[in-house]
C-alpha cells in the first residue's frame, strides 16, 4: 500500500498559514457502502473515524465529511450515532469543520432525511437534489429546515439535470438565498450491476458552464483517476473531496495506506503544480 505520509505531518498546518491559497479539502473517509473487506483502514466505528479525522488534519485536510454506521456497521442516519460521533470529534479534532450526509444509500425515504435535520441541527449537511425530489412536496420544508436552524447546505449533483433542478428551486425560493454551495460528482460506484464507472478529469466539462464558475463549487471523483480529477478542479477554481468513499487507490491501482496517505499525496501533487 502506498504511504506518502513522510511528507511531514506538519505540512498541512504549513499549507494553512500559506500566503497563497490552497483550495478546500474535505475528506470523504468511508461513504455509506465501503467497509473494511473493501479496505482495512477504512473507518466505521466511532472511535476509527476519529482517528482517521485527526490523521487527515495533520496531513492537510481541512474538514471531514461525515458518515456514521450503525452496530452491523451499516449506514444510518441515526442522530443518536451522528451526536456521538460529533462529540468525539470535536474532541479529538476540534479545529476540523464536519460536515454530516444525509444521504438516502437507498434505505431512507425523504421524511427520514428531513427527521435527521430536524432532530440533529447541524452546522454543515449534504444534501442531494434528486434525493429530495423524490418527494419534491417536502422540499421547501428540507431547506427551511436547515435556514431555520442555521445549517449549511452543499448540494449534491450528479449530473447537469441535477444542476438544472437546483438552479429552478432557487428561481423559485425553494432553496434558500445563501444555500449556493455545490459538490461535483464525476464518476460513480461500481456495484456489479454495471451501472459504475471511474471518472475521467474531462468530466468535469459538463458541470461548468459558467467560466469562470460565480458559485462555489466542489468536486470529488470515483476511481483510480480521482487525483486526477481532483487536480483539474483545482486548476479551475474548485474546491476538493478526497477519500476512500470514492478513491481507495492511486492512478497505478496501488492501495493507499489510509485516508491520510491519499491526502498526503493529493496536496503534495497540488504544490507540486503550482511550482
Amino acid at each position: 500500500m502506498r504511504d506518502l505520509r513522510h511528507l511531514n505531518d506538519d505540512e498541512g498546518r504549513q499549507r494553512r498559514e500559506q500566503a497563497m491559497p490552497q483550495p478546500y479539502i474535505l475528506v470523504a473517509a468511508n461513504g455509506a457502502r465501503r467497509g473494511p473487506r473493501d479496505h482495512p483502514a477504512l473507518p466505521v466505528d466511532t472511535g476509527s473515524i476519529a482517528e482517521t479525522a485527526r490523521a487527515c488534519f495533520a496531513a492537510g485536510a481541512d474538514g471531514l465529511h461525515l458518515h456514521v454506521r450503525d452496530a452491523k456497521g451499516w449506514h444510518t442516519l441515526d442522530a443518536g450515532r451522528y451526536r456521538e460521533a460529533l462529540q468525539e470529534l470535536a474532541r479529538t479534532v476540534p479545529q476540523m469543520e464536519i460536515q454530516i450526509t444525509t444521504e438516502a444509500a437507498g434505505i431512507y425515504d425523504v421524511p427520514a432525511q428531513l427527521d435527521c435535520l430536524r432532530q440533529l441541527r447541524p452546522g454543515w449537511a449534504s444534501i442531494s437534489v434528486r434525493e429530495i425530489a423524490r418527494a419534491p412536496e417536502l422540499a421547501d420544508r428540507v431547506y427551511g429546515t436547515c435556514a431555520d436552524h442555521g445549517t449549511r447546505v452543499q448540494h449534491i449533483l450528479y449530473d447537469p439535470t441535477d444542476a438544472e433542478l437546483l438552479s429552478r428551486w432557487q428561481a423559485d425560493g425553494t432553496v434558500r438565498p445563501g444555500q449556493i454551495d455545490r459538490l461535483f460528482v464525476l464518476g460513480r460506484y461500481a456495484t456489479g450491476q454495471g451501472e459504475g464507472r471511474a471518472a475521467r478529469p474531462g468530466d468535469m466539462d459538463a458541470f461548468l458552464t459558467d467560466t469562470p464558475p460565480r458559485i462555489p463549487w466542489m468536486a470529488c471523483a470515483f476511481g483510480a483517476q480521482e487525483h486526477a480529477c481532483l487536480l483539474d478542479a483545482a486548476a479551475r477554481g474548485g474546491d476538493l473531496r478526497v477519500g476512500f468513499e470514492n478513491g481507495l487507490t492511486d492512478a497505478d491501482g496501488i492501495p493507499w495506506a489510509d485516508n491520510a496517505a491519499s491526502v498526503a499525496a493529493l496536496i503534495h501533487a497540488l504544490e507540486r503544480s503550482r511550482t
